[in-house]
């Protein structure tokens, strides 16, 4: 049996993701620039010469529209297993979903919190806090989110494992994987810099993960590399 790696993606740039709105639950499609970034990382994946035996992303749109570009670049559309997980969805911001990242993270949640910088707050405490300003009532509060974000990834890995191991490709969100990061290791705190495109590898044994990189954008630098030269020739 191969060992068990998941090569989680953070999806591609999107219109909210351009013009700072908080995109959690809600969706918008990836940008001109967007759609190039994760032609980038396609290409930088397919150079790598690594083997992927599945695939996995979120429901949302953008998550699926991430991963056929991936899967097109690396010749693997319908040559391997693809299904969406909604466990690995983003954080639902509720009522602000949608709304100016500014207003929520830069407003609201320091003001309630008593913060000055809403990235100094723990996950935990960043979670209840969106519970307490969302007047729609749908932010999950931590234990629900981080258990639903833990056993989403976790099936996912049993899953590719049971199968004979591998690696696996997942397109997921920024704050989702910077939550499941927190989990597998507490030592990494607040916020890690996970850049759209970037990618972050978790392995899978005994039950247990443990991170081999996290935020990784050298495949998508490798790719962007090629497709300059292809442009200057």
């Amino acid at each position: 049996m191969s060992k068990t790696r998941l090569y989680v993606i953070r999806h591609g740039k999107t219109m909210f993701n351009t013009i700072g709105r908080a995109q959690g639950w809600s969706d918008t499609p990836l940008t001109a620039k967007g759609e190039c970034g994760i032609r980038e990382l396609g290409i930088g994946l397919r150079e790598s010469g690594l083997p992927f035996v599945r695939a996995f992303s979120s429901d949302s749109g953008r998550t699926i529209q991430t991963m056929g570009i991936i899967l097109e670049e690396l010749g693997l559309t319908g040559q391997i297993p693809y299904r969406y997980d909604k466990r690995i969805r983003e954080w639902c911001f509720g009522s602000f979903d949608g709304a100016y990242g500014g207003e929520l993270f830069h407003g609201v949640i320091p003001r309630v919190l008593k913060t000055d910088n809403y990235k100094e707050l723990s996950w935990p405490d960043l979670a209840n806090g969106l519970v307490e300003v969302d007047s729609a009532g749908w932010a999950e509060p931590w234990d629900k989110l981080s258990g639903r974000i833990l056993e989403g990834f976790e099936a996912i890995a049993r899953e590719v494992e049971s199968s004979g191991g591998g690696n696996a490709l997942v397109v997921s969100h920024s704050m989702t994987i910077g939550t499941l990061a927190y989990l597998v290791d507490e030592n990494i705190t607040k916020n890690p810099n996970v850049d759209n495109g970037s990618v972050t590898v978790l392995e899978y044994e005994n039950g247990r993960f443990s991170i081999q990189a996290l935020g990784d954008v050298s495949y998508r630098q490798v790719g962007a590399a090629i497709l300059d030269r292809e442009n200057q020739e």
